[in-house]
């Protein structure tokens, strides 16, 4: 064996166990999903763009679609853990070659949520260094102090990240609680009206934009399962966590879309949310409590937008671990530090990528929120579509072959379910991708970005057909996760 082709040992290639429990596995969750920056950016752009009251109904309704996802997704993280987990149960359910195709996908998706996210932080940083010191810096700069944050934080101890992240996803849920209580307060002369509601309010012409809006303010429910390795109790933590994620997100976000409409009425939201965009929630809260509250909840952004980076970070890192565990990728992204347990190869991997788009996008200048932010969120939103369906097709064939006393609800009639509803939001979603990403319809991009995935997944198969070829101990250990480095295939 050569010594690109050694395996880590079992301690370099272990991932912290018993460290996260439910409240770190949600914070992570939610963090992800970044509540304040969905609730004064996703949500303002959904009504704006589509001229949609159901915005609130819409978030309850993929609430219920992932939940519905959710429950073939955690029953096949009692039988099969693994950091890689989209890559892993498309492996052992579909098979090796399908697994790689699918690692690729989820490399990729996962990355584009974290880097784009590095075009939004100057936006949101700007205006206040120039209120407060009269600065106003360059995107790229405030840009490279977050990535040195994020790359810091990336190679500390799982914990001490969550902790982090607790202390901001506190705070950040306590001022959007309170922007809303403000809002409906201060209800239009109408009064309060809960037409964001009703089913009638969502499909309507627009509704496929509406939902391919609202789906990327989900993004991160599902890296529940990634940590399954460093949780405790990992059968209770990850399906209460991941639940927990789906239920607060959902509802805080339906809440909160629905109070932005308070104060304009619903048939003001849309012109409210055209003219003032992601202001809307800091000016209401402005009008509604007085500017220290909204200044408050500006910091808050971009602590939220931090807080995102971070979840991302670690969950993408996790993922090129696992790929590196099991040499599909090379076996230096497989080791973990052996202080802090964190998946270092991977994480240094993510702060390189992140120099690198801040450095293209600052030497091009390009608007870094439009071509950045919301086009590397659309194509990562798209790339996630995409892996919660093949990880329900996976989840139904692994358990045809491998009967384990799980109910047909969990195993079939729930993960069945799912597949049909994900499959109506990609087409929704590819139908409305000019919508996504801001761009004209005939823009030759919003066919591009797609075809991007479909490249990877080509890829995917010629590189594990190659690795059977050539490789075959490495292509038999595929999606085994830690039993790949303990010789766990038979």
């Amino acid at each position: 064996m050569s010594l690109t082709e050694q395996r880590p040992s079992a301690v370099s290639a272990a991932l912290a166990k018993d460290r996260l429990g439910i409240p770190s596995v949600v914070f992570f969750v939610i963090s992800a999903a970044a509540p304040l920056m969905v609730v004064a950016g996703s949500v303002p752009t959904a009504y704006a763009v589509t001229s949609v009251i159901g915005v609130p109904f819409a978030f309850l309704l993929l609430g219920a679609i992932f939940a519905l996802f959710a429950v073939g997704y955690v029953t096949m993280a009692r039988h099969v853990v693994n950091a890689g987990a989209f890559y892993a149960y498309a492996a052992q359910g579909l098979g090796r070659t399908q697994g790689v195709a699918t690692a690729w996908v989820a490399v990729l998706a996962y990355n584009a949520l974290q880097l784009g996210l590095y075009g939004i932080i100057g936006s949101a940083v700007e205006p206040l260094l120039a209120d407060w010191f009269g600065v106003s810096p360059a995107w790229w700069v405030i840009a490279l102090v977050a990535w040195a944050v994020v790359g810091v934080l990336g190679l500390l101890r799982v914990d001490i990240n969550s902790r982090i992240l607790s202390v901001l996803l506190v705070s950040e849920i306590a001022v959007v609680l309170l922007f809303d209580i403000g809002d409906l307060f201060h209800a239009a002369p109408g009064g309060i009206s809960f037409e964001g509601f009703t089913p009638g309010s969502l499909f309507v012409p627009g509704v496929g934009a509406a939902l391919a809006t609202v789906v990327a303010g989900f993004a991160g429910f599902e890296s529940s399962v990634v940590f399954a390795e460093e949780s405790k109790d990992r059968n209770r933590t990850v399906p209460i966590a991941t639940y927990l994620g789906i239920t607060i997100i959902a509802v805080l976000y339906a809440i909160s879309a629905w109070a932005q409409t308070v104060p304009t009425g619903p048939g003001g939201i849309v012109k409210a949310a055209t003219e003032q965009g992601p202001v809307l929630i800091f000016n209401q809260a402005s009008a509604n409590l007085g500017s220290t509250f909204s200044t408050i909840g500006s910091v808050l952004f971009v602590t939220s937008s931090i807080a995102c980076m971070i979840a991302f970070h670690n969950t993408t890192a996790r993922y090129i671990f696992a790929l590196g565990r099991e040499n599909v990728l090379p076996s230096v992204f497989g080791r973990t530090s052996a202080r802090t347990a964190a998946p270092i190869a991977g994480s240094v991997l993510q702060t390189v990528l992140g120099l690198i788009v801040i450095v293209i996008y600052a030497i091009s200048g390009a608007d870094p929120v439009t071509k950045l932010f919301f086009t590397f969120g659309g194509f990562g939103g798209l790339g996630l579509l995409i892996l919660l369906t093949v990880t329900s097709i996976a989840v139904i064939v692994f358990f045809t072959r491998n009967p384990s006393g799980e109910t047909a609800w969990r195993t079939r009639i729930a993960p069945a379910l799912s597949i049909v509803a994900l499959c109506v939001i990609i087409a929704l979603t590819l139908l409305n991708f000019d919508t996504v990403l801001g761009v004209a319809p005939d823009a030759a991009i919003r066919w591009i970005l797609p075809s991007i995935f479909i490249v990877a997944i080509v890829f995917g198969v010629v590189w594990a057909r190659v690795l059977k070829s050539i490789k075959p101990e490495v292509y038999a250990n595929i999606g085994l996760g830690a039993q790949a480095v303990s010789g766990g295939a038979k």
